[in-house]
């Protein structure tokens, strides 16, 4: 009795270990910190890998990215400063093997060096394709020569010292390029790179007025010289005349795979925070069953004289002891699990990314406390307030109800910890409202359906077994709500994930179907329209996307000129700072949904803008746009809205005319199809049908399937750019598969804490039901009654928390689909019936195994509990 706070808590801890009561308890909280410091660890180590690398992938400490050639004062404001330059130029065009070597076509990342290339990081070049590191390199390419990548080889035939053919110009291939410094991360770069000195560009003919350049002028420095030239960069860039340019620095530089690894994390962080919501719920009842069951002891504590002061002290020392402990094994567990995601998501992550910093070991270690002190404590603490007499009567100093000051702080706290680690707060606020509303949502309708059973169930007629069932539930209708909420909170997720790896993924999936087209061909000119389609008609192409595309950019609105400043978002920004793809049909494109406003055919100075676009530029039906059009002026009245699905591969435009012709714009053409795989066509008929520039230009040559029919159109349009997407489908497809996989994996945990929960609530009643059933069993029922009793309450309470958590998974997913993870998803309606069904089986079968020992007992036991 005159030991210290902690001795007494540690004795405390020690005795309870070895008799197993905190083992629920430490098993939650360390799947809650495993889940999400795995998740924790991985994108610290991302983000310090692209802080570390980002010099490399800008190839500069700040560039200066144009749409057309920078004004000179980009340059002499560098040079003024100390700073170095060097110039890039990049666009897509075709690359052709010699005729006498099949003359094979492909498009190619065409870029241009200037002196100085690269300021950060290095060339690497190799003469080996299967070497991926290759030796650094000084200078440019020698004039007359090009640099490439190794899958030039592959898609033209050619191997070093032949000829690649670029416009009016030919090249000696030399080296190929192992590493590229300012290249990103390559994700969705379709077009093998080839790399040509700036002094050989003009002979290529390639860079004409309309041409869609990406000119790069990186600058590198001292960082105090940087961050002088990136101010007054900003300055100049808010002038109402300067367009198309923007700064890129190390801090605002997003590499294109960033967008994929974001939606990766958002799917593993909305697994782990399932997670930790689970383990949440978990913790509460076990610390709650941990309480009923010391009530006793704290009892008889008091008898013998310990003050009410260190009994908190004990519990409270003996929980942040069992919190530290549980949740640095979680913090070692989710460390060891970040590496699977690392292996899982290969390609997508650098292998060699820098070591995690210690931020995800605090904040582990502030989610396991902050889960047993908000969720754990309140009932612990209550036992310092057991009253002595409880001693000689068991029916004073029952556990009550966590102050709502208390659960309130504590629930925020936690709440907030799973906001800031969620990444997205749209995500967080779904997953976290979702849960709070769900619960409450869960605890009104299990209260009612309470009240609703004795009426239900005739008495007179019913089954005895049922009868006694209804009374178990109705006798005590609190437990009956915290059981039936708690196992719907569980099934909830359960549901959720469910959903999410089937119809969510499904979805996924769906949006770039089978079919999709895997073709898109730019700058086809009006009068080849005809030719180019026939051709593609008679190589047996039946479904073909093709519109007419002019280019402009958005100067007024309803009369008021605009210019980036007028938006506080970025995209919208970037947007107004850039020329739109415009384009004009008569008819809607099938594959666009009017969601506002009517699309009348013909109607002049009339626009459809994509309802994205409207909502990121504040835009609405019956504003009017004004574009500049190559000069020309154009302005129509939005008359509808269009929701467009850009992961359809299917050709799609912000804003669209609902004209068929627009005569006095300069336009051509782009179409999207499926190119053929069996080529040349096997029909004579269909080989004859070859229109004369077809004939002319080999049309009817022999081929090997799609890239025989790309190297033949390519052939007779040679203006063409022809991009072939199947590469990029089946990459995303690849991608798609692996963040399946890491979800999948992390999915574990949450399924685990899910059955945790489902068995501490059905467990939380355990000593009722035994004193219960010890009543019962005196007065005669049978073994055999009361299972029955015990299988139809289990039964009932699982059916009613598995339709209640199917309904709301239901709409938490779609509003995870809708609002976090841009989806059109539909779920089925028979959610509601499966999840109802799975309810009920697995509460009978957690009830088969928390609660098997209770018909177990000697009845000479259960009376002795009784009597008690």
């Amino acid at each position: 009795m005159n030991q210290s706070v902690w001795a007494l808590g540690w004795r405390n801890l020690w005795r309870d270990m070895r008799s197993g009561e905190l083992r629920l308890l430490m098993v939650a909280v360390t799947l809650a910190v495993a889940a999400l410091t795995a998740v924790g660890f991985f994108s610290d180590r991302l983000q310090g890998g692209l802080k570390r690398d980002a010099g490399q992938l800008l190839g500069g400490d700040a560039v200066i990215v144009s749409d057309n050639a920078p004004a000179p004062i980009w340059a002499e404001r560098a040079r003024t400063l100390g700073l170095q330059t060097a110039l890039t130029l990049s666009f897509p065009t075709m690359g052709r093997a010699p005729d006498a070597q099949g003359g094979a076509t492909r498009l190619v990342a065409l870029k241009a060096v200037g002196e100085g290339y690269p300021l950060r990081g290095q060339v690497r070049l190799t003469q080996d394709p299967a070497d991926l590191t290759g030796a650094p390199v000084q200078g440019l390419p020698a004039r007359g020569q090009a640099w490439a990548d190794a899958a030039i080889s592959e898609a033209l035939g050619l191997k070093l010292g032949d000829t690649l053919l670029l416009g009016d110009a030919s090249f000696q291939l030399t080296q190929w390029i192992a590493q590229e410094p300012d290249r990103g991360s390559g994700f969705l770069n379709f077009a093998p790179r080839v790399m040509i000195g700036e002094a050989d560009l003009p002979a290529t003919g390639l860079v004409q007025p309309a041409s869609r350049i990406t000119w790069r002028l990186a600058v590198a420095g001292a960082p105090d010289r940087v961050r002088q030239f990136q101010t007054w960069a900003d300055a100049e860039l808010k002038k109402p005349d300067v367009h198309g340019v923007r700064l890129e620095s190390l801090e605002s530089g997003r590499p294109e795979m960033r967008q994929t690894l974001d939606r990766a994390e958002k799917f593993l962080n909305l697994v782990a925070l399932l997670a930790a919501l689970l383990s949440a719920v978990a913790v509460a009842l076990a610390a709650r069953g941990f309480a009923a069951r010391h009530l006793d002891d704290c009892a008889m504590l008091r008898v013998l004289g310990l003050p009410q002061r260190r009994i908190a002290g004990a519990y409270t020392v003996e929980f942040l002891l069992i919190g530290l402990a549980a949740s640095l094994l979680g913090v070692a567990i989710g460390f060891a699990v970040h590496y699977l995601f690392v292996w899982l998501l290969a390609g997508l992550v650098e292998s060699t990314l820098p070591a995690a910093t210690g931020w995800p070991v605090l904040f582990g270690l502030g989610i396991g406390l902050t889960l047993l002190v908000a969720f754990g404590l309140p009932p612990v603490l209550q036992l310092a307030q057991v009253p002595p007499l409880r001693v000689i009567r068991r029916d004073v100093g029952g556990l009550k109800a966590a102050s709502l000051l208390v659960l309130g702080l504590g629930v925020a706290g936690f709440a907030g910890l799973l906001l800031a680690v969620s990444s997205d707060l749209k995500l967080g606020l779904i997953a976290v409202g979702g849960f709070a509303g769900a619960v409450a949502v869960f605890a009104v309708l299990a209260w009612v359906g309470v009240k609703l059973l004795r009426r239900v169930v005739n008495e007179t007629s019913a089954p005895r077994w049922l009868v006694l069932a209804t009374r178990q539930i109705s006798a005590r209708p609190a437990y009956a709500v915290v059981q039936v909420t708690s196992l719907a909170v569980g099934l909830l997720a359960l549901v959720l994930l469910v959903l999410l790896r089937t119809d969510l993924i499904s979805s996924w999936r769906a949006a770039t179907p089978a079919d999709a087209p895997n073709r898109f061909v730019i700058n086809v000119m009006p009068d080849q329209g005809e030719a180019f389609r026939q051709a593609l008609k008679d190589a047996g192409v039946a479904r073909l996307d093709w519109y007419p595309m002019f280019r402009g950019r958005l100067t007024a609105v309803n009369g008021r000129n605009v210019n980036p400043d007028d938006y506080a978002e970025d995209r919208a920004k970037r947007l107004v700072d850039r020329e739109f793809n415009l384009s004009n049909a008569a008819e809607a494109p099938a594959h666009n949904e009017i969601v506002a406003g009517r699309w009348t055919p013909g109607e002049a100075n009339a626009v459809s803008v994509e309802e994205g676009l409207a909502n990121t530029l504040g835009l609405k039906l019956g504003d009017t746009l004004h574009f500049d059009v190559g000069g020309i002026p154009q302005e129509g009245r939005i008359t509808s809205l269009r929701k467009v699905d850009w992961a359809s591969m299917h050709v799609n435009f912000f804003v669209m005319f609902p004209q068929a012709e627009m005569p006095d714009l300069p336009v051509t053409y782009i179409a999207a199809y499926r190119a053929p795989e069996v080529w040349p066509p096997r029909s004579p008929a269909s080989q004859g049908a070859l229109p004369p520039e077809g004939a002319a230009a080999g049309l009817g040559r022999p081929g090997t399937g799609s890239a025989g029919f790309d190297n033949a159109l390519v052939r007779d349009f040679p203006n063409i750019t022809n991009v072939d997407m199947s590469a990029t489908i089946a990459q995303v497809q690849r991608v798609l598969d692996q963040v399946i996989r890491a979800v999948e994996f992390l999915f574990g945990f949450t399924l685990a804490a899910g059955l945790i929960v489902l068995f501490a609530a059905v467990s939380a009643t355990r000593e009722e039901r035994a004193r219960e059933f010890a009543i019962m069993r005196a007065v005669g029922a049978s073994s055999d009654l009361l299972r029955k009793v015990q299988r139809a309450e289990l039964a009932g309470v699982g059916l009613l928390a598995g339709f209640l958590a199917s309904v709301v998974a239901v709409a938490v997913g779609w509003a995870m689909a809708r609002y976090a993870f841009d989806f059109e998803w539909r779920a089925s309606p028979w959610v509601p019936l499966a999840g109802s069904l799975v309810g009920a089986l697995l509460a009978l079968l957690a009830g088969w195994w928390g609660l098997r020992e209770v018909l177990r007992r000697p009845v000479v036991e259960t009376l002795r509990q009784a009597a008690e």
